[in-house]
């Protein structure tokens, strides 16, 4: 009896914890782009081909420990076994068939599934049209926030963005300041953003929906609210959106971008009805702030072998890690000696050190 009501108990408290997972939303394997899908495929049939391997063995396992316990005195006992040829080559073969599988699947899909690939299908049974023209998205990683260009149009959007169904987007992706991933779970894999770097993703959305995209990477405090909302509608609804963020949005200049780049977790949603010429371009080359240096510039200083004694003008063009920093940060601390670092001034409270004699130094220089 109090087994039987230990064994109640327990279903009692693991049936909350069993309905909660019954309403789980496995995005990943009941995803709505063609990319994801097929990811979702890759990990089925991996799944798959590692299962045949693994059932059998686990079967064998149980089997061999139950046939050939000490208690059956029937089973054969041959303690000068050492070798079967037949069971070498099951043991071998199996196991060498399927990583060649493995294999060829990995080869074929790295290529199929590259990120920087254009797609040439909307779905398995439609492949991409020669006169349509994709969308294209520049996404910019903020800490702790994301920020959507939308260059054919003109707009720009705050943890928010929408894409026809059907109609092949080009991501281009970088961050302001920490790396950072992209992932819109039904859409594609993720891919990570790093500032002065660009990268691209090429994806589909197959079904309209409201979907749930979020960073994948942490990059600090307001990391876990990193979230943004992916909207899939048709045409009309995306010219609607379009029309809306152009209604009710504000300009976003190179002054305004400076202050939304700035940490704060939690942002809402924010429209721009127009956007700055280059203002993405100065974001992926670090050079918003007026007389910063550009990457692609320092790129071309470099492969032309350098800017020699001339580059100390450079100095104050290149200041970027402590570009938000017009005091000192909070939490900043001092050298113990009471002077800023690399400071040449003597320790607060100690005497400059004399200098030694040279005979002294010389003895030191011979003993080093």
């Amino acid at each position: 009896m109090p087994k039987q009501f230990s064994l109640a108990r327990r279903s009692i408290v693991f049936a909350p914890m069993l309905a909660a997972l019954t309403g789980c939303n496995m995005v990943v394997m009941s995803p709505s782009g063609d990319i994801a899908a097929q990811q979702r495929d890759l990990i089925v049939v991996s799944t798959i081909l590692m299962l045949v391997i693994i059932v059998p063995v686990i079967f064998l396992t149980l089997f061999f420990a139950w046939r050939y316990r000490q208690s059956n005195t029937a089973a054969r006992y041959d303690p000068e076994w050492h070798h079967s040829t037949g069971l070498e080559v099951i043991i071998w073969s199996a196991p060498l068939a399927i990583i060649i599988a493995l294999g060829a699947i990995t080869w074929v899909s790295t290529h199929k599934l590259d990120p920087y690939r254009p797609l040439d299908r909307i779905d398995a049974a439609r492949p991409v049209a020669a006169e349509t023209k994709p969308l294209t998205v520049e996404v910019v990683a903020l800490d702790w926030k994301w920020l959507f260009f939308y260059p054919d149009y003109g707009i720009a959007t705050v943890n928010e963005m929408a894409a026809p169904v059907d109609v092949p987007i080009n991501f281009k992706l970088t961050a302001s300041s920490v790396m950072n991933a992209f992932y819109v779970p039904a859409l594609a894999g993720m891919i990570y953003t790093m500032p002065g770097m660009e990268t691209k993703l090429h994806a589909v959305i197959n079904k309209a929906g409201e979907y749930e995209g979020l960073s994948s990477n942490y990059s600090g405090d307001g990391f876990s609210h990193m979230r943004f909302k992916f909207h899939g509608v048709d045409q009309a609804g995306f010219d609607a959106w379009v029309a809306r963020v152009r209604q009710a949005g504000t300009a976003l200049n190179r002054d305004a971008y400076l202050k939304l780049e700035r940490p704060s977790a939690r942002e809402p949603v924010r429209y721009f009805s127009s956007v700055d010429e280059g203002l993405y371009q100065a974001i992926l080359n670090m050079c918003v702030r007026e007389g910063q240096m550009c990457m692609r510039e320092m790129m071309h200083i470099d492969m032309t072998g350098g800017a020699g004694t001339d580059s100390h003008e450079n100095r104050e063009r290149l200041r970027h890690d402590n570009r938000h920093a017009a005091e000192a940060a909070p939490g900043a601390t001092v050298p113990e000696t009471g002077n800023p670092a690399r400071s040449d001034e003597p320790a607060e409270g100690v005497e400059a050190r004399q200098e030694e004699p040279a005979a002294m130094d010389h003895d030191a220089h011979q003993s080093h």
